[in-house]
């Protein structure tokens, strides 16, 4: 094992830290892992949708050979669905792991300053 690992700090603020090193890696590692679910779930839907496609595309070509064909290709469209909303449900988890593991630093606004009128041209009287 890495020597650095296995030495635990004695005092307190360093544990402290320590284990805040931790945590904010165990956030990382879980937004990796949602975001590779997501990705997962996306190809499996598109999987789903492309042989859906292929079975529409055999049935029009060879036509309808028994209610099978038409049942199959209904339990395809009902599985794309399934997987399309599971799909949606990994990115969804996948982005709040992501927002979990960024900081956004808060700013304030600068007002914009307004320009003076340059000195050597003309003004109106208005």
């Amino acid at each position: 094992m890495d020597e650095d690992r296995d030495a635990v700090p004695n005092d307190v603020a360093a544990l402290r830290e320590a284990l805040a090193v931790e945590r904010a890696k165990g956030l990382e590692i879980a937004a990796e892992l949602a975001v590779a679910r997501a990705k997962a779930s996306e190809d499996e839907a598109l999987i789903a949708q492309q042989q859906l496609q292929i079975a529409k595309l055999k049935h029009q070509i060879y036509g309808q050979r028994s209610e099978r064909s038409a049942r199959l290709i209904e339990q395809l469209a009902l599985t794309l669905e399934e997987l399309e909303a599971d799909a949606t449900e990994d990115e969804l988890a996948a982005e709040r792991a992501v927002a979990k593991t960024t900081t956004v630093r808060g700013f304030t606004r600068k007002r914009a300053e307004r320009q003076t009128f340059p000195e050597h041209l003309p003004r109106s009287g208005w």
